[in-house]
C-alpha cells in the first residue's frame, strides 16, 4: 500500500512537470516545427538515458526490443495524432478529446483483462472526464474533422499507458523508457524530414529554453518516473493521476504567461 502511495504522488510531480513544460513548449514551437522539436528533444533524452543503461541495451533479447519499441510507437502516436489534429481543430477541443484517455484505460483495460475495474476507479475516470470537460469546453463544443485526429491521440495514449503497466512488471525500467524515448526520436526524425518544410540550422533562445528543460527532466526522468511507477499501481490509477497535466498546465499559463 505504502509502495503504491509513493508511486501515485511520483506519478503527480511527473504530470506536474508536464503541466509546466507546456508554458516553454509552446513558445518553443512558435520557432521551431512540432516534430523537429520532439525529434531533438527525444533524440537529447535516449542520449542522456542511454549513459546509465548502454550494456543492458546491449544485452537485451528480442522480446524486451519488442516491447520498447510497440510502447514507443504508441507514445510517437499520441504525439503525432496530436500535432495534426491541432491543425485543424481548436486548443479547447483538443485538450478535452485528449483528456478522454483518462476513461478509455479502464475500458480497453476491461476488455484486455475481462475483469470490470473497481467503482471507485470507475468514478474517478468518469469525474476526470467531467471535469476535463469543464476546464476545456467553456464555450462549448464544435465537431470538427481535427477532432478525429485528437481521439486517435487519446486512444494511443491510453494504450501506452496500459502496455508501460504491463511491461514494466518484467523488463528493466530503464531499458523500457530508454528504448521507448529512442523510437520516438526516430520516428519523429523521419516526421519532420516527410512533413516539414526543413530543418533549422540556428536555434532561438525559445527553442533552446524549451529543450533544456524538456529533453532531460520532462522526457528522460519523466518516463523513467512513469515507467518505474506503474510497476507498483495499476493503468488506471494513471490515467487518473495524469489527467492534471492539463491542471497544471493551466495554472502555470496563467502564473507565467498571464492567460
Amino acid at each position: 500500500m505504502v509502495q503504491r502511495l509513493k508511486a501515485d504522488f511520483s506519478l503527480l510531480i511527473v504530470s506536474l512537470i508536464w503541466g509546466l513544460t507546456f508554458v516553454t513548449v509552446k513558445n518553443a514551437i512558435a520557432d521551431m516545427a512540432p516534430f523537429t522539436f520532439i525529434a531533438i528533444r527525444f533524440a537529447i533524452a535516449f542520449l542522456f538515458m542511454s549513459l546509465f543503461c548502454y550494456k543492458k541495451l546491449l544485452k537485451l533479447d528480442s522480446r524486451g526490443w519488442l516491447s520498447g519499441i510497440l510502447v514507443g510507437i504508441f507514445l510517437f502516436s499520441g504525439y503525432s495524432f496530436q500535432t495534426m489534429g491541432l491543425q485543424y481543430t481548436t486548443a479547447s477541443n483538443a485538450g478535452f478529446i485528449t483528456g478522454l484517455s483518462v476513461v478509455m484505460v479502464p475500458l480497453f483495460c476491461s476488455l484486455i483483462n475481462r475483469k470490470l475495474p473497481s467503482p471507485l476507479v470507475l468514478a474517478g475516470a468518469a469525474l476526470a472526464g467531467i471535469g476535463m470537460g469543464f476546464l476545456c469546453l467553456n464555450k462549448g463544443y464544435t465537431y470538427n474533422l481535427g477532432d478525429v485526429l485528437v481521439l486517435m491521440c487519446a486512444v494511443s495514449f491510453a494504450l501506452h499507458i496500459i502496455f508501460v503497466g504491463r511491461y514494466a512488471l518484467h523488463t528493466d525500467v530503464t531499458v523500457l523508457a530508454s528504448i521507448q524515448i529512442g523510437v520516438v526520436a526516430v520516428l519523429s526524425c523521419i516526421a519532420a524530414l516527410g512533413f516539414e518544410a526543413h530543418v533549422p540550422v540556428r536555434f532561438s533562445r525559445d527553442v533552446w529554453i524549451g529543450l533544456i528543460t524538456t529533453a532531460i527532466p520532462a522526457t528522460s526522468l519523466a518516463f523513467f518516473i512513469q515507467t518505474y511507477s506503474q510497476k507498483y499501481t495499476t493503468p488506471m490509477h494513471t490515467a487518473i493521476i495524469l489527467s492534471t497535466e492539463p491542471v497544471f498546465a493551466g495554472i502555470f499559463g496563467y502564473l507565467l504567461l498571464d492567460e
